[in-house]
């Protein structure tokens, strides 16, 4: 009778291998228009979830509203989790989006 068992080599490259396709999909974080949030409040979210500058949370903003929603930031989805969770906290509607690659 032959056991299946992997070495902790094999282990760690599954392990690994299993760690890369998470991270390496980019994801977005969608910010959503609604008829709550004002453009200032919004603007102050993005200056302090993301450390925007006024000019690019005002461009971003104003891209949501036009548009109803706009991609605000790129990245990992664990790095952008946190981010996002910030902006829900704050009350905009905020998703993330992943995109698996080719």
């Amino acid at each position: 009778m032959s056991e299946n068992i992997l070495s902790n080599k094999e282990l760690e490259e599954i392990l690994l291998a299993e760690m890369e396709a998470t991270t390496s999909n980019k994801s977005e974080i969608i910010v959503y228009n609604d008829d709550y949030n004002t453009f200032d409040w919004v603007i102050q979210c993005f200056m302090e979830v993301f450390n925007h500058a006024y000019d690019q949370s005002e461009q971003l903003s104003m891209l949501i509203h036009f548009k109803g929603k706009a991609s605000v930031k790129s990245g990992t989805y664990e790095s952008l989790k946190p981010l996002k969770d910030a902006l829900v906290e704050r009350g905009l509607s905020a998703v993330i989006e992943t995109f698996k690659d080719a």
